[in-house]
């Protein structure tokens, strides 16, 4: 069997490939998974479907990869929230996000923004913490994802202000109701919140990645106006249920890394205000673990109970 594998990986892959995703189509991962699924169509001359099954925060998606058979046609391209998140914000999940998973490669990673209904009487990080702080427990924070919602609890950790939070189902949801003025801020990607500032509808107040941003380069980092060393970001993975056999996702890996260089797929990465991040299945496993230690800390610090 150990001789046969080399030569199964080497003509990997000689059907569809799916790729499962956890969100809804038009999602920032959505549209990743799409943009790379043509590019490995060209490369390997068979279709690549990307198959969406929102719900449960991603887990009906990891559930179904994780039951899937082990051998490199139904992967999963899932997010911080599935492997590193919701171990601590439900008690109980369908799916292990180590033991039901073999790592295949690290995709992306991509930042968030400080943005503020504009009846918040705050223009920089500063001028809103010196707010939060005059009056605790005022000010609300929406949040429809866990890097929404961890990234709001973690400038309270680090500023020692105390807001309130307001969950939503999407991130959509919540920024509809910052624009009306319902909620005053969120820490949200890119891709949601950047629209509704160039339409004059939030504002701004810095960005939290420890570089500025290409998209808005002229918008300081969190980390340059008010909150030193605050740094949070949300990426993309590709992963094969556990046992998948090393060659295969080797192939699969080389795969991801070659689509990732493809024009089409930076150019998408960078309108979405991420940076290709790739790596080897090694290298995810170990950064997935720094993750899962990192994010857990800051959670259970929050005193956030799983649901």
């Amino acid at each position: 069997m150990a001789i046969a594998l080399p030569a199964a990986a080497q003509n990997f892959p000689a059907k569809p490939i799916t790729i499962v995703v956890g969100s809804s189509p038009g999602s920032t991962t959505d549209g990743l998974a799409r943009a790379i699924s043509q590019e490995v169509t060209q490369i390997t001359k068979q279709p690549v479907i990307v198959d969406n099954k929102p719900g449960a925060s991603g887990g009906i998606a990891a559930q179904a990869v994780a039951r899937a058979a082990p051998d490199g046609y139904t992967v999963f391209m899932t997010t911080n929230t599935t492997q590193a998140a919701n171990p601590f914000l439900f008690k109980r999940l369908n799916y292990d996000p180590v033991g039901d998973f073999t790592p295949v490669a690290a995709l992306v990673k991509g930042y968030l923004l400080m943005v503020t209904n504009p009846g918040v009487k705050a223009k920089t990080v500063s001028e809103f913490i010196a707010l939060a702080r005059k009056e605790p427990g005022k000010l609300t924070f929406g949040s429809g994802s866990s890097s929404a919602r961890v990234a709001g609890e973690l400038f309270q950790q680090m500023t020692g202000v105390s807001m309130t939070h307001v969950p939503y189902k999407a991130n959509p949801n919540a920024v509809i109701d910052l624009v009306s003025g319902q909620i005053d801020m969120m820490i949200v990607d890119l891709t949601t919140s950047l629209p509704q500032v160039r339409a004059g509808k939030l504002n701004a107040l810095g960005v939290t990645s420890l570089q500025r941003s290409p998209l808005v380069p002229e918008l300081p980092t969190l980390n340059e106006t008010g909150l030193p060393g605050y740094q949070i970001s949300y990426w993309n993975a590709l992963y094969a249920p556990a046992h998948t056999p090393e060659p295969v996702v080797k192939r699969l890996n080389e795969l991801m890394l070659r689509a990732m260089q493809a024009d089409g797929v930076k150019r998408f990465v960078q309108q979405n205000g991420m940076e290709v991040f790739t790596s080897s299945p090694q290298e995810l496993k170990a950064f997935q673990a720094s993750e899962v230690e990192r994010w857990g800390k800051i959670i259970k610090t929050a005193n956030i109970q799983p649901e």
